[in-house]
């Protein structure tokens, strides 16, 4: 089965249902999820690498942007790094201006910021599958529900309900709560419209159809998760490498008559829980040339079983080695593995 990316194929996923298998170590309880083995070791022995590297984008991505960039700096002391989470659509503005030495995203690009990095350099961005995310949808952890249709999650937190539910969801009772739940009204959290997550919630789970205006905006991950935890009666949505011991991500349904797929590592890698996605960077690289040597380092740093290690420890799935190489060589770097 593939995992499900949104509108547009790549043929990488094709590779990961059967690569990420075997990957994940499942026990009676839960899943381990190992760096593949066929990743090359990083050693920081490069010659001449300092600089700095600006990253410009995804907020979702942003502690795993910072966790990449600081083990670096401390390889190569003469490297800086700024990081900055504003969002998967500053990605391009930033390379466009050439503010930004790459563009983290939690989407894919859109074509009009294909079409218009491409009017400006002459050839088209480069897009690097460098870890694997969930988008989950929160509760608090108290809050005694388990699982929801996606129609469900649509009535809830759109105008529109282009998913197909027959009336907007207000109250926890229509869920079937009972107690101090069955007339409480639903509290939603979002993030804003500048979010990459915000894009492909709104694409996967809306139908891209309107969000509600009592829906709360906010301006990053960590205050979703914040205000679900903080209010009982509250839902919000983001990358599960934010969830926090104060929320409880919940099964999704595709629809009511499959089954809920809970938002673990082996669901992912399966491609049976339906809001997997990968995290990208953007990279201005021309082709038939060379990177400069701190982006080329820092590449082959994050596609190795150290980089990848960090993917892991923010919460995310890393990516096989059969992507590693093909993401490398896509910006002219020889994998040498």
């Amino acid at each position: 089965m593939l995992i499900s990316i949104g509108s547009k194929g790549c043929a990488l996923w094709r590779m990961l249902a059967v690569a990420f298998l075997l990957m994940v170590c499942v026990a009676p309880c839960h899943a381990q999820v190992e760096v593949d083995s066929q990743l090359p070791d990083y050693r920081f022995d490069a010659t001449g690498i300092s600089g700095q590297i600006k990253t410009v984008g995804s907020d979702t991505m942003n502690n795993l942007m910072l966790l990449w960039t600081e083990r670096f700096k401390e390889g190569y002391r003469s490297v800086r790094a700024e990081v900055e989470g504003a969002g998967s659509s500053k990605a391009m503005p930033a390379l466009l201006e050439g503010a930004a030495s790459f563009g983290p995203m939690s989407r894919e690009l859109k074509a009009s910021e294909t079409n218009e990095f491409e009017k400006k350099f002459g050839y088209k961005p480069v897009l690097l599958p460098t870890s694997i995310d969930m988008l989950a949808v929160f509760v608090h952890r108290d809050n005694p529900i388990e699982s929801m249709t996606l129609a469900q999650v649509d009535a809830i937190f759109s105008s529109t309900r282009k998913m197909g539910a027959p009336q907007p969801i207000n109250r926890w009772g229509q869920l079937g709560l009972a107690g101090p739940y069955a007339n409480a009204p639903i509290t939603m959290f979002s993030r804003n419209a500048a979010s990459g997550t915000y894009g492909f919630f709104k694409e996967m789970v809306m139908g891209n159809g309107d969000f509600r205006d009592e829906v709360s905006e906010q301006p990053g991950s960590p205050a979703v998760i914040q205000s679900v935890g903080s209010n009982p009666m509250a839902i919000g949505y983001s990358g599960i490498g934010y969830k926090t011991e104060g929320v409880k991500a919940i099964a999704l349904a595709p629809d009511a008559n499959q089954p809920a797929i809970a938002p673990t590592a082996e669901n992912a890698y399966s491609g049976d829980y339906p809001l997997s996605r990968y995290l990208y960077l953007v990279v201005n690289y021309k082709p038939q040339s060379q990177l400069d040597p701190l982006r080329r380092e820092f590449l082959r740093f994050l596609y190795s079983k150290q980089g990848q290690t960090l993917v892991i420890q923010d919460g995310y799935y890393p990516v096989d080695a059969q992507t590693a190489r093909e993401a490398l060589q896509s910006v002219g770097i020889d994998p040498k593995f």
